[in-house]
């Protein structure tokens, strides 16, 4: 039987990309992004709420959203879901996010004389057996 496993958001980061690398040098780039969602009650009262989501990009994605993004950065993420599993005081605790594997920029181009990236998507074969090691 075929499965997925597919996220697909849209939101602002929540604080500059932080870069890391792994024990083989591999890079790694954790951000977070706010994702909202409005409605109506039934007196027609406007609410908001915020989902905050983890994500982690590798490779030469992670690289360019450490160039390109910044806190506020309205972005298109595509990715997939990955829970990890880790001990603290004695209590099994779960850690879910997000592993990007497409990336769009959705803020309006600052100036002229910026690079243009569009959309940016990597293969997930290259860092797929680095992230479990």
């Amino acid at each position: 039987m075929p499965t997925l496993n597919r996220v697909q958001l849209i939101g602002r980061l929540g604080k500059d990309p932080d870069e890391r690398f792994t024990p083989t040098g591999k890079k790694v780039v954790s951000f977070s992004v706010a994702v909202d969602r409005f409605w109506k009650d039934k007196e027609g009262n406007r609410h908001q709420d915020t989902e905050w989501v983890n994500i982690e990009a590798w490779g030469r994605l992670g690289e360019i959203c450490v160039k390109y993004l910044r806190k506020g950065s309205l972005v298109y993420l595509e990715g997939r879901l990955k829970t990890e599993r880790y001990e603290s005081e004695g209590q099994t605790r779960y850690f879910t996010k997000v592993v990007l594997q497409t990336l769009q920029f959705l803020d309006k181009k600052a100036s002229s004389t910026e690079e243009e990236i569009l959309s940016v998507a990597e293969d997930a074969a290259a860092y797929d057996a680095e992230e479990d090691a």
